[in-house]
């Protein structure tokens, strides 16, 4: 069962953050200052890094199973793959650990799924100051937390 979850939710995860992340082949720093690549991979990136296209594709499928199980982890109870799907792109946006630590995910916990899909809207900001492309991220994610 998880297994499917997983699958059904990676194909709805996907194309929102290929979206939202875009994909760049040369290493830059993100708004937050920090050296991103690709479909804003950020581990071990440096300054000068390139990659290929293949590359790119299949290192954001393995990041994004890898987010997921960490999501999983925080929100066990999380078993509709499109609400998984929001919630991987989240974390993949806000790192796991801010993840475990929001709203978003008290809340699912405590089974107040739209206070969830709400929390969602809170995480537009970045370095304190609101950014409109995280803005329609997060209603992006919410709509699709709802199932609509």
């Amino acid at each position: 069962m998880a297994q499917i979850l997983k699958v059904a939710a990676l194909q709805k995860a996907l194309p929102i953050i290929k979206e939202f992340e875009g994909c760049r082949l040369k290493a830059y720093k993100c708004p937050a200052g920090v050296w991103t690549i690709g479909y804003g991979e950020t581990l071990g990136v440096k300054e000068g890094d390139v990659w290929t296209q293949e590359r790119a594709d299949k290192m954001l499928k393995s990041r994004v199973l890898e987010f997921m199980d960490g999501v999983l982890k925080a929100c066990p109870g999380l078993d509709l793959d499109y609400r998984l799907a929001a919630c991987t792109s989240l974390a993949y946006n806000i790192g796991l650990g801010g993840f475990a630590r929001s709203s978003v995910c008290r809340n699912i916990n405590k089974g107040a799924w739209m206070a969830a899909a709400d929390a969602f809207l809170l995480w537009n900001q970045s370095n304190g100051k609101v950014l409109p492309g995280l803005t329609r991220r997060r209603k992006a994610e919410r709509k699709l937390f709802l199932g609509e």
